[in-house]
């Protein structure tokens, strides 16, 4: 069974030693955007066009396409109908994803599961790295196309442009001779792009748009309670 992007992006937002989530405050909802435009490259969802400016664009299942992974079948299963909201999809894909995408990291080696307990009370679950030859040659991928321009593949493009959407992209790869800004900038313009599918950026840019609004929920949020 192939590696989701959900799963490498999992990857690129663990920290290796520690095992714990780093880079965003709100992983359900990149996982959620994640497990999104999968299911549209795999054909078994589309999305709709967006009837305002305002308005999230809608996402749907195609009937008779659900995926073999359990997984993504799962996530196929919640949109069911009729037609969500890519902004409501992308919180109820997420939810639980985190453990259930570990686990399948756990079982090929690639991250080991650790519990333990905060001040002996709280219980935490951690995944530390085992194996990091795949996180290294995802990483690569990432420089190769936020560094060095090379043209992104469909599966790259996607994470380029999930990162972009939390503001990190810059945070994945070795950018020596670019500033941060730079990287962020090509990563901007590599998620508007039009290097994959019609139906995948449709899909990137409703995870995307979604993830954004998330994003400055939770910051306004914050600001409020400070």
């Amino acid at each position: 069974m192939e590696i989701l992007i959900a799963e490498d992006m999992l990857l690129l937002l663990l920290d290796d030693e520690s095992g714990k989530l780093t880079l965003t405050s709100y992983p359900q909802t990149v996982l959620g955007g994640a497990l999104l435009v999968e299911l549209a490259a795999t054909g078994a969802v589309e999305v709709e066009e967006k009837t305002g400016l305002w308005r999230s664009a809608k996402v749907r299942a195609v009937a008779g396409a659900a995926p073999a992974d359990p997984v993504l079948r799962a996530a196929y299963d919640v949109i069911g109908e009729p037609p969500r909201t890519a902004q409501d999809l992308v919180e109820r894909l997420g939810k639980g994803t985190r453990d259930a995408l570990a686990d399948r990291l756990a079982g090929r080696g690639l991250v080991e599961r650790r519990d333990d307990r905060v001040l002996g009370l709280f219980p935490r679950t951690r995944w530390p790295a085992v194996d990091s030859t795949h996180e290294q040659d995802v990483r690569r991928r990432l420089t190769a196309v936020l560094v060095q321009g090379v043209e992104p593949d469909e599966r790259t493009g996607a994470l380029v442009a999930l990162l972009s959407a939390i503001d990190k992209p810059h945070k994945v790869v070795d950018h020596a001779g670019l500033s941060a800004g730079e990287v962020r900038k090509r990563a901007k313009a590599i998620a508007q792009g039009d290097w994959a599918a019609k139906a995948v950026r449709d899909a990137i840019a409703a995870s995307t748009a979604a993830i954004t609004a998330v994003a400055a929920t939770t910051a306004a949020a914050g600001a409020a309670s400070s």
